[in-house]
C-alpha cells in the first residue's frame, strides 16, 4: 500500500486553464491564494513539478511563508533527459535544501557535480511515476505537493497516485487556445474516468478553492 500522500494543486481560469497559449501564466490567481500555496508547501515533505514548468518559469519553489518553515520541502524535477539547467534557481540554490531531479534511467554528471540528487526512475524514455513514488517512499517522504504542468499532473492522474486535489479557480476565462489544467488521460469511455469527491470549498478573496480526494467508488 502506498504510503505517500499525493496532493495535485491546480491554479486555473475558471474554464481550467493555466495559462495563456503562449505560455504566460502569471498571474491567474491572486496574492492570497498565492500565500495558500505557499503554506502548503510548508506542509509538505517534497514539491514536485515538471521540466517544462522549470524551463517556462525559473521557479525557486521554495515555501516563502511568514515566518519561514524550519525545514524547506525537497524540490523535484520530473526531467527525463536530464535537462534541467545548472544555471536555473533551482540548481543555484541547494545551500536552501534538496533539489531532486528525476530522469528516465539516466544519469547526469553535470547535474550531480552541482549538488542535485539524481533518481533514475523509468525506462530510458519516460519517468515511471509508480516507481518514483517507491523511490520516494524509501527515501522517508510521507507527504507530496505537485504542482505542475499538465503532462505531469496526467502523468499521475493515469497511474491512479493521487489522493488529493486542490483547486484554485480564479474568475476569469482565457479561452480554448489556452494551456489546460491537465494533460490527456487516453480515457476511452466515461466509466473509465477517476472520480472525486468534494470535501470542502472556500473563498480566497475572489478566488475559490475546492478541495476533493479519491471516490472509493
Amino acid at each position: 500500500m502506498k504510503s505517500l500522500r499525493i496532493t495535485l494543486k491546480i491554479a486555473s481560469s475558471l474554464d481550467g486553464r493555466i495559462a495563456l497559449a503562449d505560455g504566460t501564466s502569471q498571474w491567474i490567481t491572486s496574492s492570497a491564494s498565492r500565500a495558500r500555496g505557499h503554506q502548503m508547501r510548508a506542509e509538505n515533505d517534497a514539491i514536485m513539478v515538471g521540466i517544462g514548468t522549470v524551463l517556462a518559469d525559473d521557479p525557486l519553489l521554495t515555501a516563502r511563508t511568514v515566518p519561514l518553515p524550519a525545514r524547506q520541502p525537497v524540490r523535484i524535477v520530473a526531467d527525463s533527459k536530464a535537462r534541467l539547467p545548472t544555471a536555473s534557481r533551482l540548481a543555484g540554490s541547494t545551500e536552501l535544501g534538496r533539489v531532486v531531479a528525476v530522469t528516465a534511467g539516466q544519469g547526469s554528471e553535470t547535474l550531480a557535480a552541482a549538488g542535485i540528487d539524481v533518481w533514475r526512475c523509468g525506462n530510458g524514455v519516460r519517468m515511471d511515476a509508480g516507481e518514483f513514488v517507491r523511490r520516494a517512499e524509501a527515501e522517508g517522504l510521507r507527504s507530496l505537493l505537485i504542482e505542475g504542468g499538465s503532462t505531469l499532473a496526467a502523468t499521475f492522474i493515469r497511474a491512479g497516485l493521487v489522493d488529493e486535489i486542490a483547486w484554485f479557480r480564479a474568475p476569469i476565462l482565457i479561452g480554448g487556445e489556452g494551456l489546460p489544467a491537465l494533460g490527456a488521460l487516453g480515457l476511452s469511455d466515461l466509466k473509465s474516468a477517476a472520480r472525486w469527491r468534494p470535501v470542502a470549498a472556500e473563498r480566497i478573496g475572489d478566488d475559490v478553492l475546492d478541495t476533493y480526494v479519491r471516490s472509493e467508488q
